[in-house]
C-alpha cells in the first residue's frame, strides 16, 4: 500500500501525542513493506532529513503562528497530495482533517481515512473563532472520510451519539523502554523513587498548575518526605505566558523541578525511576504519556475525566478534576503507601501489555484500510452499475 499521513507536525517526534502516534504506526508500516509518506513542517523536522526509518518525509513550509501553523501546512500538504498517486491518505486530528473534503472532492478513488484524537476545542489556548473552526473540523472528521478511527471509547461513543457515525475504535499504544541509567537524575538533583513525575506540554488545559499548588500545600504542612521532589517535564506550545506563570508560582520551591522537554533516554530514565505519575489534565484524547507511565510500572494518579479513567481502568487512582484539595489528599495518601504504589504499578504494566500494543494498533489500522478499500470499491461498482 502507498500511504500518506497529513496533519502531524512531523517525525521523529519531539513533542505531541499525535506526532508520536504517527511515528509509531508509520515506521512499523514501512517495516512491513508499505510505501509510507509523512508530511512534515519545516519548523519542526530537520530540513536535511529526507527519510526516517524507511518513511519518506515531505517537507513543506507553514505560517508559524498559533492559529495558522497547522492549517497552513495541512493546506499545502493537501494540495501536494492531489498530484500524487497515494492509495490511502490518512489525516490526523480534527483541525487538519477539516480540509480532507478537498481530497474527497478531487480524488474520489483515493481511500480517505481520519483519526479522531481529541476534542481540541476544549483546549484553553484557543479563542472563540478557533474553537468554532475546530468544531467544524470535528464534523468533517466524523462525516467526510471513508472511515474514521477514534483513539478512545469515549470519542467513539461521542461520535455515535453526536453524529450517528460508527467510528472504529483503535487506541493509542505505549512504547516502553526501562532505563537503569541516572544521568538525567544527577543533572537535576533527583533520586530514584523520590519524585512525582508529570510529563506533558505546558498548556493550561493540562492542569499542571493544580499539581504544583497541591504539592506546595503538602510541603507547607510537612507531608512531603525529605528530599522528595515534583518533576515537571515538558515545554510550552505558543503558551509562553502559561509557562511563565507555572515558574512564578513555583519560585522559592527547590523541590519543584522543571526539566524542559526530555526525549529518548532522558525521558526513559525519568519514567523508570519515578515514584508516582500524575496527570491532572482537564481534557485529553487517550494520553500517550499516561500509557507510557503505566507501561513503566508506575502507579498513576489522574484527574477523573472519562478519557483518563478509560486508560487506567482499575489499575490507578483518580481525583476530582480541577480540585486541588482532592489532589492534595490523594497525593498525601500515596506518599505514605509505597507498597500499595508498587502494587498499583504492576497492575498498570499488565494493563498496558494487554490492551495498548503498538503492533496491535498497526495491524488493526492496516485491516481498517483493507476493509474500507473493499467497501469503497463495492460502493463504486454499485454506483457504476446503476448508471449503466
Amino acid at each position: 500500500m502507498k500511504i500518506a499521513f497529513i496533519g502531524q507536525k512531523g517525525i521523529p517526534s519531539l513533542s505531541g501525542g499525535v506526532e508520536r502516534h504517527v511515528e509509531e504506526i508509520a515506521t512499523r508500516m514501512a517495516d512491513q513493506g508499505h510505501e509510507v509518506f509523512v508530511y512534515v513542517r519545516n519548523n519542526y523536522t530537520d530540513k536535511n532529513l529526507k527519510e526516517y526509518k524507511n518513511v519518506k518525509l515531505i517537507h513543506l513550509p507553514s505560517i508559524s503562528t498559533k492559529r495558522l501553523d497547522a492549517i497552513s501546512h495541512t493546506f499545502l500538504a493537501t494540495i501536494h497530495a492531489l498530484f500524487q498517486d497515494y492509495g490511502i491518505i490518512h489525516y490526523q486530528a480534527i483541525g487538519p482533517t477539516s480540509l480532507s473534503w478537498i481530497i474527497k472532492l478531487f480524488k474520489r478513488k483515493t481511500l480517505l481515512i481520519a483519526t479522531f484524537h481529541c476534542q481540541d476545542y476544549h483546549h484553553k489556548k484557543w479563542d472563540l473563532f478557533a474553537q468554532k473552526y475546530l468544531r467544524f473540523g470535528e464534523y468533517i472528521t466524523c462525516n467526510v472520510p471513508d472511515k474514521t478511527i477514534s483513539v478512545s471509547n469515549v470519542l467513539h461513543d461521542y461520535a455515535l451519539k453526536k453524529y450517528g457515525v460508527d467510528t472504529i475504535f483503535i487506541p493509542n499504544g505505549a512504547k516502553v523502554n526501562f532505563n537503569s541509567g541516572n544521568d538525567i537524575l544527577s543533572k537535576w538533583g533527583i533520586k530514584d523513587k523520590r519524585y512525582i513525575l508529570s510529563v506533558s506540554r505546558l498548556i493550561k488545559h493540562k492542569g499542571v498548575h493544580y499539581l504544583i499548588e497541591a504539592f506546595k500545600r503538602l510541603e507547607d504542612t510537612n507531608k512531603v518526605p525529605n528530599n522528595f521532589k515534583l518533576v515537571v517535564t515538558g515545554a510550552g506550545f505558543y503558551t509562553d505566558n502559561y509557562v511563565e506563570y507555572l515558574k512564578t508560582i513555583s519560585q522559592g520551591r527547590d523541590n519543584i523541578v522543571f526539566t524542559g522537554n526530555c526525549l529518548g533516554e532522558d525521558l526513559e530514565q525519568l519514567f523508570s525511576h519515578a515514584y508516582l505519575f500524575v496527570q491532572p489534565s482537564e481534557s485529553e484524547g487517550l494520553s500517550l504519556t499516561l500509557l507510557e507511565a503505566m507501561g513503566h510500572k508506575l502507579a498513576t494518579l489522574v484527574s477523573d475525566i472519562p478519557e483518563n479513567l478509560e486508560a487506567i481502568g482499575r489499575s490507578g487512582l483518580s481525583f476530582k478534576s480541577k480540585n486541588v484539595t482532592d489532589l492534595e489528599n490523594k497525593l498525601a495518601y500515596l506518599l505514605n503507601k509505597p507498597g500499595e504504589v508498587q502494587d498499583i504499578g504492576k497492575l498498570a504494566k499488565d494493563r498496558v501489555d494487554k490492551e495498548y500494543s503498538w503492533d496491535s494498533v498497526v495491524q488493526k489500522t492496516l485491516q481498517t484500510y483493507r476493509d474500507s478499500a473493499l467497501k469503497k470499491e463495492l460502493k463504486h461498482h454499485v454506483w457504476n452499475s446503476r448508471k449503466a
